[in-house]
């Protein structure tokens, strides 16, 4: 169970399930207007905090910097929203929506604490040094103000908080394929070509064209010997390729709803209202 000593332990700190998973961060606590013992936590869950939900906390328990409640963290996130009035108080008919969203005898359990009849809680945040202020009780004390009362009523903002979480864009890679091109080159080839010389007999060559017989037939023949192109491809490195990726900062606008409390003055029964 909750003591008001261990409020300021509970308020803006963050909230887990029965199971160790994280919910929130608490927001508000609720108190009983009997017992005077914390009843319930308003949790902001959500990306930025922005949904508000209403959990028990009579049976919730303070483990080391954070609030553990008997509660599944989706049971808690599906909890009905509720209205808070001005005064900080819930209402007979929300109260009794959450106690039986939470499966919690609201006439058993009222009774058990000496809750009156309409049951509801006084609202406290975690505005003040100690983080806990509560707000005047409803219909107690209109008359004389005992001066050991603070009767004083607390006003809270919500203020948007803005982070960025880091999520898959795409995906990048390298693929590697063979093509085929068509490459010509010139290269100088070579071929015998057959030429008749013919020198007319003189002295030095006489004795050798005597030789052999005066008159007879023959054949003499020579081979001729041409270049022909011979391609052949051989494989080497050109380059080495890889991917790499390089971080921009663009600036987006993010836009959200925050609520703000009012308080509102009225003096008689005049229709004059003094608004702050």
């Amino acid at each position: 169970m909750i003591t008001r000593e261990q409020i300021p332990e509970v308020l803006d700190h963050q909230v887990y399930d029965a199971e160790g998973k994280k919910i929130g961060e608490a927001g508000h606590v609720f108190l009983d207007d009997v017992t005077g013992q914390p009843e319930w936590a308003s949790v902001r869950t959500g990306l930025f905090g922005t949904h508000e939900t209403f959990v028990p906390i009579h049976d919730a328990t303070v483990v080391e910097d954070h609030l553990e409640v008997p509660y599944s963290k989706d049971q808690v996130k599906d909890a009905p929203h509720v209205d808070v009035d001005q005064g900080g108080h819930l209402s007979e008919e929300e109260e009794q929506r959450l106690y039986q969203y939470y499966g919690i005898d609201w006439g058993a359990y009222g009774q058990q604490e000496g809750r009156t009849e309409t049951g509801t809680g006084t609202a406290t945040t975690g505005r003040t040094e100690t983080g806990a202020g509560t707000t005047g009780r409803a219909g107690a004390g209109a008359g004389i103000r005992g001066r050991d009362r603070d009767d004083a009523m607390t006003r809270s903002e919500e203020e948007m908080r803005v982070g960025v979480e880091r999520h898959e864009a795409g995906k990048a890679r390298l693929r590697k394929y063979v093509v085929t091109e068509n490459v010509q080159k010139t290269v100088p080839v070579r071929r015998e070509e057959v030429r008749v010389e013919r020198e007319p007999i003189t002295e030095e060559n006489v004795d050798e064209a005597m030789r052999g017989p005066e008159i007879t037939e023959g054949e003499y023949e020579v081979t001729l010997h041409e270049e022909r192109p011979v391609v052949e491809t051989e494989v080497h490195p050109v380059e080495r390729v890889r991917l790499t990726t390089d971080e921009h900062t663009d600036e987006e606008i993010v836009e959200g709803q925050v609520r703000k409390e009012r308080i509102e003055e009225e003096r008689g029964t005049g229709d004059k209202k003094r608004r702050r």
